[in-house]
This record gives C-alpha cells, structure tokens and sequence, in this order.
C-alpha cells in the first residue's frame, strides 16, 4: 500500500513539474527574465539589510584613569547602585544589559554592551581590543583630582582620539568629569579648557619619530592654531556625572544616542 502511495504521489508531481513547465514557456522571454531580477534584487537588497543591521555596534567603552570612578558608573547604569564599584578594577568589567532607568519602559529595548577596561597604565593595551568596535567612548576624569592627574589624564585621551580605529570610523567620545557632587570638584569647562591646553602641548612636543607617533596615524587638531576639541573628526562631549550619587542622566543620554533603544 505504501509502495502504491508513493507511485502515485510520484505520478502527480510529474504533473505538476509538467503544468509549471508549460506555464513558464508561456510567458514571454522578457517578463520572465524580469521577473527572476526582481526576485534577484530583493534578495540581494534584503542580504545588505541584514548584514548592515549586524554591523551597528552596540558597544559603550568606558575608561580613564584609575580612581576615575568607572567601575561606579558601570555598576550604576546597570544596577541603579555603586555597590560593587568601590574596588579598582585590574580585569575589563564586560556585560551586556538594558540601562537601569528603562527597565520600567514597555516595548522590547536593544541592551548595549558595555566594556569598563582598567586605567591602570600597564593594562590600557586591551583597549584596542574593545575599540574597533565601539560605537562610543566615555572618558571618565575625576573632577576632585584633576589637577594632580590632568597631565597623565591628557596623555592618556591623546592616544585615544588619535587612535585609527576612533578617527576613522569618528567614535564619538564624552569626556565625563565624575564626582560632581563633591564640593571641592572642578567645573566641567574648567576640565575641558585645561585638557586642551595640555594636550595642546603635547602635540606640539612630540615628532614624528617618538614613540607615541610610532603607534598613531593621525594628529590632532589645525596647524598654527591652539586645539580645541572642536577641530577633532570624531564628536567630543563634554558632562557631568557622580557615579556614587546615581547622576547619570547626560551620560545615558550620550549612550542612547550612539546605541538606539
């Protein structure tokens, strides 16, 4: 019986692959190569949705200095809390996660990949492992000690924001001065004014042949003229936040802006 079956269902997708074959020779030439483009091009068009779709990064970088408060403002994007973030990190802290303050928000939300890599300056290396595929950078500065560590903090975003994999693809960059709530913290345009005067200084102060030129392909800002954040290719923010307090408002900001909810 099931041998006769078989035959039968045989038989009948001849029919059919007869009847398709004679539908098609119908059809004139024209509309039937026009028809196979059609069908070609939409599946090419929707193959480049999908991998552009792939290729939108999702990755938030945060780093800076040691004792910036990065590990904080990680545990507080994520948790609502600093609990865990009062150790200096020594091991990039990754996770993948929907910011704190739109858990409560309806609607499906795209988590973003946060990578919070040490500041110590023996570990800085795996930062260009974490940077081609950032679609931000936050350089978190210790606005209660700035002034102490404004020279080795500047040093530290010149080799950032001359790096290819940031200039070439313009990662945006925020320059978030944390601990803003700490009465002795210095002002924002304070921060931003004297990082520009410093690295302004370094840019003038190394050759081509030093060691730090070696590493970069690009050079900041416009010949003859004092830099400003303003000449670099990629976008430079500059915020407040307190990483012990929970104010992280223009940080999210920055991150929903470069990794869309």
């Amino acid at each position: 019986m099931d041998k006769e079956k078989l035959e039968q269902l045989k038989v009948e997708m001849q029919q059919w692959l007869h009847e398709a074959e004679e539908f098609i020779n119908q059809i004139p030439p024209v509309q039937l190569y026009t028809a196979i483009g059609v069908v070609l091009f939409t599946l090419v068009l929707l193959l480049i949705i999908r991998l552009l779709k792939r290729a939108v990064s999702n990755t938030i970088v945060l780093t800076g200095l040691s004792g910036s408060g990065k590990t904080y403002l990680f545990y507080q994007l994520r948790d609502g809390s600093a609990h865990q973030g009062t150790v200096t990190s020594m091991e990039p802290n990754e996770d993948s996660f929907i910011l704190h303050s739109e858990k409560d928000k309806k609607g499906k939300l795209k988590p973003v990949h946060f990578v919070d890599v040490p500041g110590h300056s023996r570990l800085r290396p795996k930062l260009d492992e974490f940077l081609p595929q950032a679609a931000g950078v936050v350089f978190v500065v210790d606005s209660v000690e700035f002034l102490p560590n404004c020279r080795p903090a500047s040093e530290y975003l010149y080799e950032i924001l001359t790096k290819a994999s940031v200039v070439k693809k313009k990662v945006p960059v925020l320059l978030l001065c944390n601990k803003v709530d700490k009465i002795t913290a210095h002002t924002a345009e304070f921060i931003r004014k004297q990082l520009e005067k410093e690295i302004d200084k370094l840019r003038t102060s190394r050759t081509a042949v030093s060691d730090a030129d070696v590493s970069n392909e690009y050079t900041l800002g416009v010949p003859g003229e004092p830099f400003a954040f303003s000449q670099c290719h990629n976008k430079i923010i500059v915020a407040e936040a307190s990483g012990l307090t929970g104010e992280v408002t223009q940080l999210e900001k920055f991150i929903r802006e470069n990794v869309k909810p």
